[in-house]
């Protein structure tokens, strides 16, 4: 085959192939600020309302005061994966958060440090998502598929447990 000849056959190929159309994410909590940029701040939002734990000042404590079995610390870090690209919000049909969250309360939960203010920090993390207009997970997995991190849903589960943990057995809304 001639150069010539292959050029044609690629104009032919692409002449014959739909239009692309390259958007941005797809999330109404993602407002696009221009061409294919969006503003994710909606999930430092959510990290603001509950996605840390406080702790007293000074010093810092020797790392092996607490000891952390290996399993849990593991857990913890495969939560800590979660780098916040919002590929999952924009892939759910739902356009769900709960990928995200689950994977900072979970990250949080796992540890000791975190088990002081879980209650409050899945609720207020939780309605701060719903407040920024993210739906909930219907379980799509698509969030799972689109994730550069290979995040597993599984952290889902964990939020509900926590949710339901602050929310129905304390009998409290905090």
């Amino acid at each position: 085959m001639k150069h010539g000849s292959l050029d044609k056959a690629v104009a032919a190929w692409l002449k014959a192939r739909t239009a692309l159309v390259v958007e941005p994410w797809r999330a109404a909590a993602f407002p696009i600020i221009r061409d294919l940029m969006v503003d994710r701040s909606a999930f430092d939002r959510i990290i603001e309302a509950g996605g840390y734990i406080t702790a007293p000042t000074g010093g810092a404590p020797d790392a092996n005061i607490i000891p952390i079995p290996k399993p849990v610390a593991d857990a913890a870090m495969d939560a800590a994966e979660c780098i916040g690209c919002g590929a999952c919000a924009a892939s759910c049909p739902n356009s769900s958060a709960m990928l995200f969250a689950s994977n900072k309360v979970a990250q949080l939960a796992a540890l000791p440090q975190g088990q002081v203010e879980a209650k409050r920090r899945v609720v207020a993390m939780l309605d701060e998502a719903k407040a920024l207009g993210f739906g909930n997970c219907t379980n799509h997995k698509e969030c799972e598929v689109e994730c550069p991190k290979a995040v597993k849903i599984t952290n889902i589960a964990r939020l509900n447990r926590e949710f339901i943990k602050a929310t129905v057995v304390s009998n409290e809304r905090i």
